[in-house]
């Protein structure tokens, strides 16, 4: 409306109504007597008396104390309205294309993931025969993950699978994989991508093998493409495909879930297919007091929490001390817990993001908010926080041949981890063909006390089983 006065009225060009326009804006005083100069020698020339300029470019000045908001807020409001309706009555539809226009953007995805699984949405994860490049709506609950969301797959790499997938159907294997699909443009690193997201997962036994077989796919693929272009096909079309035991899988031991889950989190952004905190999640109900969905001020008293660092704010209090903010997740629900100058300068090797920790603190009630705000007051990694709660360290054994060779390597293993404050028990199972049995459950002496690390408990199992190594904690 300014800007049209200002034509209409005092002559300007859309570029110097524009200029009007950004003074007012800025509300300068001294571009505004300018502006008013301008205005006034244009209505002149424009037959438009001072007596009827002057009040016209005072309403003006005016309006832009206020108009500008007000047209903002309507403007703010409408889009709030319609992008709140659609939220509301076509949710699937609505989140997969807000999660299409920001995918380049990996914290704006996980954000906007934490929404759909808070929406009951669920996210079906990336895969190459049944997923495009965007966010796509699988059903009225259901998404399909854009495989343009993938870090380290480039638009260009994408389009050209697609379009190979839309012309002559979905991929039957890696190999298949390789041969259809234009390496100029998807090469070993986009390929290598694509796999450890589990974007690949249909194509093959697992994401290790596919990892593997990875080499031996793509010369297949460059030999075929090679013999083709030489005219070199048999009669049949099918050089490259003569021997087909050279174009088998080399099956490797597959990662474990902590590895994929780790793949996912470089690919992704996030963990998609589970969460680290799960295999520790019997241990944790025997350590921690709340889920962080769950607490609550305990009556002047502390509360023990555990999750997953998923953000880290570090600043300095009114004072110049350092003190830091972390966000936890538990799967449960994410906690903004403080962490107060003491605290963190006793514990600041433990706050770094993606590592499991166990905070006891203080929950009170955020007046501002009306939620719920918690304070640490002691920090450990899952640990430290194993040795200091557990009761005791138990090791099944079972009669067998090479017993002697059994104990050396548990000493072994053992030994690097000892002078720690949790006790070693071994429980022995002696089975005779008459039926009979001899079951001892033997605790090592003080000088056996271990630390009962991640570590330590993956060697363990690595001797004796999974199923035979236990951390026990009091009821």
């Amino acid at each position: 409306q300014v800007m049209q006065i200002a034509q209409v009225l005092a002559g300007y060009t859309l570029g110097a109504a524009d200029m009007l326009r950004r003074a007012m804006g800025k509300k300068k005083p001294e571009e505004m007597a300018k502006q008013r100069d301008i205005f006034m020698q244009g209505a002149a020339e424009h037959g438009v008396k001072q007596t009827a300029a002057r009040p016209i470019f005072d309403l003006m000045e005016k309006f832009a104390d206020y108009g500008f908001n007000k047209s903002h807020s309507v403007a703010y409001a409408l889009i709030a309205y319609q992008t709140a309706w659609l939220k509301a009555h076509y949710p699937a539809a609505f989140m997969a294309a807000v999660l299409s226009a920001d995918m380049d953007n990996t914290d704006k995805v996980v954000m906007l993931m934490d929404e759909c699984r808070a929406m009951k949405l669920t996210m079906v994860p990336p895969d190459i025969n049944r997923c495009d490049y965007a966010f796509t709506v699988h059903d009225d609950h259901t998404l399909l993950y854009g495989l343009g969301a993938i870090k380290g797959a480039g638009a260009a790499a994408i389009e050209g699978i697609l379009e190979s997938r839309r012309n002559d159907d979905v991929f039957t294997d890696l190999f298949d994989f390789c041969r259809r699909i234009d390496l100029r443009k998807a090469n070993k690193r986009v390929l290598e991508a694509l796999i450890r997201s589990g974007a690949l997962d249909a194509l093959g036994p697992g994401r290790a093998t596919l990892l593997a077989t990875l080499p031996d796919a793509l010369n297949a693929a460059e030999r075929e493409l090679r013999d083709r272009t030489a005219g070199q096909d048999d009669l049949f079309g099918t050089a490259a495909r003569r021997a087909p035991e050279a174009l088998q899988f080399v099956v490797t031991a597959e990662w474990s879930e902590e590895e994929r889950l780790q793949h996912e989190k470089e690919t992704l952004g996030l963990y998609l297919t589970g969460h680290p905190i799960e295999r520790y999640r019997a241990e944790l109900e025997h350590i921690v007091s709340s889920s962080l969905a769950e607490i609550k001020p305990a009556q002047g008293q502390s509360i023990l929490v555990a999750g997953l660092v998923v953000a880290l704010r570090v600043m300095n209090n009114r004072r110049g001390e350092r003190m830091a903010f972390i966000t936890l997740d538990d799967r449960s629900a994410r906690v903004e817990i403080a962490v107060f100058a003491e605290v963190y300068q006793s514990h600041r090797e433990l706050l770094v993001k993606d590592k499991l920790l166990v905070i006891e603190g203080e929950v009170s009630l955020d007046e501002y908010s009306g939620n719920y705000k918690m304070s640490a007051l002691k920090i450990t990694d899952i640990n430290q926080a194993r040795e200091r709660y557990a009761k005791r360290l138990v090791i099944s054994l079972e009669s067998r041949t090479g017993a002697d060779d059994m104990v050396a390597d548990l000493a072994a293993a053992l030994t690097p981890f000892r002078n720690g404050g949790c006790p070693v028990w071994i429980s022995y199972r002696n089975a005779y063909n008459n039926g009979s049995s001899i079951n001892a459950d033997l605790p090592l002496g003080q000088e056996w006390r271990v630390r009962p690390t991640d570590e330590l408990l993956h060697r363990l199992a690595g001797l004796v089983g999974k199923d035979h190594v236990k951390v026990v904690y009091a009821a």
